[in-house]
Order: C-alpha cells, then sequence, then structure tokens
C-alpha cells in the first residue's frame, strides 16, 4: 500500500516535468553542417581551449591541426575574464564583485567567407563578499568562473550548430 502511494505521485512528476519539454542539461542534439575544424586563439591550452576542445570533439567533429585540412576555421579572438567591484560595505570593503566574461570568435571556411560573422559573447556573474571567508570566496569565485567558461563554451557550440555556409548571390 505504501509503496502504491509512492509510485503513483512520482509517476505523476515524471509525465509533468517531460510534457513540458524538461530536458536535462549535457549533451544536446546538435547536428553541424562541418565535419572538420581548426580552432585558432591566441593561448595554446588555456581552460577554454580545453572545453572547447572537448566539446567540440564530443560531437564527432575532428580537430585539424591547419585551416587548410579543416571545413572551418573558429577564430578566437579574444578571452577576457575580468572582476568589477559592485558594492562597498559601510566601513568601505568590499561586499559584492561583478564578475565577467567576455569572448570574442568568428568562424569561417578556407576562401574567408564567414559562416558565423564575428561575434561576442558577454556572461557575468554575481559574487557576494566577506573578509572573514576569504578561503571560501575564493573557491566560490573559481567555481563561478567555470561555470562562465562552460556556458560561453555551450553558446559558441550552438552558434556553430546553426552556422550556415553562405550563398552565393543570385
Amino acid at each position: 500500500m505504501c509503496t502504491k502511494l509512492l509510485i503513483t505521485p512520482m509517476l505523476a512528476l515524471i509525465t509533468l516535468i517531460s510534457a513540458c519539454g524538461f530536458h536535462m542539461r549535457g549533451k544536446e542534439d546538435m547536428q553541424f553542417p562541418f565535419k572538420t575544424l581548426f580552432i585558432q586563439a591566441p593561448g595554446k591550452n588555456t581552460p577554454f581551449l580545453i572545453d572547447l576542445k572537448q566539446g567540440v570533439s564530443m560531437y564527432g567533429i575532428s580537430l585539424s591541426d591547419s585551416s587548410e585540412n579543416a571545413q572551418l576555421t573558429l577564430l578566437i579572438v579574444s578571452e577576457t575574464p575580468s572582476k568589477q567591484i559592485l558594492s562597498l560595505s559601510e566601513a568601505g570593503r568590499v561586499s559584492e564583485y561583478q564578475l565577467n566574461y567576455r569572448v570574442s570568435f568568428r568562424a569561417y571556411d578556407s576562401k574567408q567567407q564567414d559562416w558565423v560573422a564575428a561575434d561576442e559573447i558577454i556572461l557575468q556573474r554575481y559574487l557576494s563578499y566577506n573578509n572573514a571567508l576569504i578561503l571560501a570566496k575564493e573557491a566560490e569565485e573559481a567555481i563561478l568562473y567555470k561555470d562562465l567558461r562552460t556556458d560561453a563554451v555551450t553558446q559558441i557550440l550552438r552558434r556553430l550548430s546553426r552556422a550556415k555556409p553562405p550563398q552565393p548571390p543570385q
């Protein structure tokens, strides 16, 4: 009897969640109009580039060693994390920061024709600060920057999945 009472609400909850279009975060069902990609960036092995390469590989896209061997080149123009003071306490100490993350990029083919025009992703998170919890707040800041990086990678992958070769003039 107890099991029956527990299963019915859970079944109703699962049905309700699936009916509203809910999907777990993670690998989405994206299709890409290219099979090989070359990533050109100012840094070599930054955490952002490592995450981006893993994300691209997760969808079965081959990473090329040069733009000549790739169908598409993704140029990461810049990737800039920054931190800005948002508010101060009565004593003049920082009480809140705004964490910013900016990625500029474009994607083009071997003929230098844009598949994704020059674009910029700007993300931000807020971090309350307390001098008594310095180590905890530093760890929280690192987690928030990792979240920003992951969000930027996901947005770039979505834009690449919608990339289209330029149409010839008619």
